[in-house]
């Protein structure tokens, strides 16, 4: 959880005051690894969920604002979006039933906020990436009104110094544009800390990396983004592109990117990896720290190293490593911040104690691997993770090929069972949480199988938009039985609900496949696109994407027929298409739609996005709810005999 009461480091003034306090921190960290004031006694294990409000359509809710005051609880705080929040756990000591406390923490804040959601028609869901966020909830209105986040988009977008790109390339393929950094709103993870002693951290950290690509295969749980079909994890690909601040020309220099997966092992310390930091990121943002970290060390005290913490919190290494303070001792944790939230608490869980296992075991030949490995072997396979889950082929130690379902079966889930068994976890913790992780290898289930298994069948019962509602409402009633995601059944279209969870808005019945043409081509061309891919409306557009005007076949038809003896002419399209015609936005409401082709005795409407041109509405579309509300009246005959009066 960041510090909130920052500012973005605009004033010359402020970012000298607060890099000198960043390097006093600096060097106190040094000093108490020298003196051995970290902790080394105990062994502590923590994490934070984040998660989506969804509205009664299942769409995000953008109520954070409303839900925070009534939870009143410090457990729960803020996250970019107004439809995203995050419940920070209570640290736990590593050891007898630390697992079922985790889940049982998880389960009652959940139950918490779930009645305090209904309260505002809403509810929550854990999920990676929400199969229903649309382009509009993309918008920097759902940031949520809190000073750190403007800051830190006003840093972010200061020194990207243009517009921030997205392209990502999967079964399908994401490109996407947007001024604010504000695709990282899709993104909800389930972030793991284990504490550590500063004698093994280097080990610990080094292997820590080692070990993230196979964790993530076997925990992937975002494979769709904006109705695409991308990588298995394709938060990994977001996150780091909606943060990068490189320009083309800072590409060019070969920057580094402030999401990252490291660059290489560390070796001699953990300040190594902050000292590497501090030299390649400037400060985004800055506080006022009235705290003297040398002098609070030399007058016998335990400095907080507030500048280090704010610092160390806007450069977003996958596996992080943290300083914090418990029960007034100094410590030192690595923070895992690779695993999706979801399917469900339980594998969440399950996903923490298979990572926290093989922490705690690392066993002595991954001792040293800086000697053992080729670090971007590691880079690699934690790439390959987040686009291929399970079916990943990973390069190991000895330079050996193997695939995460073998060294996940045959080698880490006896070290993770080992590493357990170290720390005194119950019998049965461990063994309930590490099986659910061998089932779900096992059946190559994952949470990103089942999504991408669910709207593959979805979609040939109905559009895009209605296979993910029902996705998401079959998702959100699954967790509802806490059941793991590898025993989870398909949806079917009926999970969505009511006819208005289908076809409430415009976009949700709207055509976005579209076959345009501009104002300067041959009206034949039209006649031949019409008659090729069978529809009877084509929009026209000018060089930029925006409407101009629209030919429907009743014009065509209406056009020769005045023209029956005239000579053949080379006709262009601006000739007799329909100039500025009417349209309507994707958020608009069905039944308004309706109410203007009724009233203005039209057949389509364009719909337009920010002047340009997103899909088109015509009276076939509406040929959807028909056959939605026949077959729920059918349904009711079926039931009732007849429908009631």
């Amino acid at each position: 959880m960041g510090e909130h009461k920052v500012q973005a480091a605009s004033r010359p003034s402020s970012v000298k005051k607060f890099v000198h306090a960043l390097l006093r921190d600096l060097k106190a960290l040094e000093i108490m690894l020298e003196k051995g004031m970290i902790e080394d006694d105990v062994q502590r294990i923590g994490a934070e969920q984040e998660l989506c409000l969804i509205d009664r359509y299942w769409r995000p809710a953008p109520i954070i604002t409303d839900i925070l005051p009534a939870v009143d609880d410090p457990h729960f705080t803020t996250e970019l979006a107004r439809f995203n929040l995050e419940i920070n756990l209570d640290p736990l000591i590593f050891s007898g039933d630390c697992f079922t406390k985790l889940e049982q923490g998880i389960n009652g804040h959940l139950s918490k906020l779930s009645s305090v959601a209904q309260k505002y028609d809403a509810d929550y869901v854990l999920t990676g990436i929400l199969p229903t966020i649309r382009g509009m909830d993309l918008e920097i209105d759902n940031i949520t009104p809190n000073p750190r986040y403007a800051a830190l988009f006003e840093a972010l977008e200061k020194m990207r110094g243009g517009p921030f790109e997205y392209h990502i390339r999967g079964n399908d393929e994401l490109i996407y544009k947007q001024v604010h950094p504000t695709m990282e709103f899709v993104n909800t993870s389930f972030q793991v800390h284990y504490q550590t002693r500063p004698d093994v951290f280097i080990d610990t950290y080094n292997f820590s990396k080692l070990m993230t690509a196979p964790v993530l295969a076997a925990a992937v749980n975002s494979p769709l983004l904006l109705g695409k079909r991308l990588w298995k994890e394709t938060r990994i690909s977001i996150f780091q592109q909606a943060i990068d601040t490189r320009n083309i020309s800072s590409h060019l220099r070969e920057k580094k990117p402030r999401v990252s997966f490291s660059q290489s092992w560390i070796k001699d310390s953990v300040t190594e990896i902050f000292q590497d930091d501090i030299s390649r990121f400037r400060v985004l943002l800055c506080a006022d720290t009235t705290e003297d970290s040398l002098k609070v060390l030399a007058d016998g005290g335990v400095p907080k190293l507030k500048a280090l913490q704010i610092f160390n919190g806007t450069v977003y290494r996958w596996g992080r490593a943290c300083y914090g303070i418990s029960d007034g001792k100094p410590h030192l944790r690595i923070e895992n911040r690779v695993i999706p939230s979801g399917p469900t608490v339980v594998d969440q869980v399950a996903n923490a104690a298979f990572w926290l296992g093989l922490m705690n075991a690392m066993p002595e030949k991954y001792k040293n691997l800086p000697e053992k490995m080729n670090f971007d072997d590691v880079m690699n396979n934690f790439i390959t993770a987040a686009r291929s889950g399970l079916s990943s082929q990973f390069r190991w130690l000895n330079n050996e090929s193997i695939s995460a379902r073998s060294l996940i079966m045959d080698e880490l889930l006896p070290i993770s069972h080992e590493g357990l068994k170290k720390a005194k976890v119950d019998d049965k913790d461990r063994k309930r949480f590490l099986n659910i992780i061998e089932e779900r290898v096992c059946s190559k289930k994952t949470g990103a199988k089942w999504i991408l298994n669910s709207y593959a069948a979805l979609r040939k019962e109905g559009s895009q938009d209605e296979a993910l509602v029902a996705l998401t409402a079959g998702m959100v009633h699954r967790q509802k039985t806490g059941a793991p995601v590898h025993t989870w059944s398909i949806p079917s279209l009926a999970d969505a609900g009511s006819w208005m969870n289908k076809y409430w808005h415009v976009e949700q019945i709207m055509s976005s496949d579209l076959f345009t043409v501009e104002k300067d081509d041959l009206v034949d061309l039209v006649i031949h696109i019409m008659k090729w891919k069978n529809i009877h409306h084509v929009p026209v557009e000018d060089s930029k994407g925006r409407i101009i005007g629209l030919i429907t076949s009743g014009m065509l038809i209406h056009h020769f027929a005045s023209n029956f003896d005239a000579p053949p002419q080379l006709t262009s399209v601006k000739d007799i298409m329909i100039k500025s015609p009417i349209c309507i936005t994707p958020e608009a409401h069905t039944m308004e739609a309706i109410q203007i082709m009724k009233e203005k005795k039209i057949g389509c409407l364009p719909v337009v996005k920010d002047d340009k041109l997103v899909g088109i509405l015509t009276e076939h579309d509406f040929l959807k709810i028909t056959h939605w509300f026949f077959q729920e009246f059918t349904g009711l005959l079926q039931q009732n005999g007849k429908p009631e009066e």
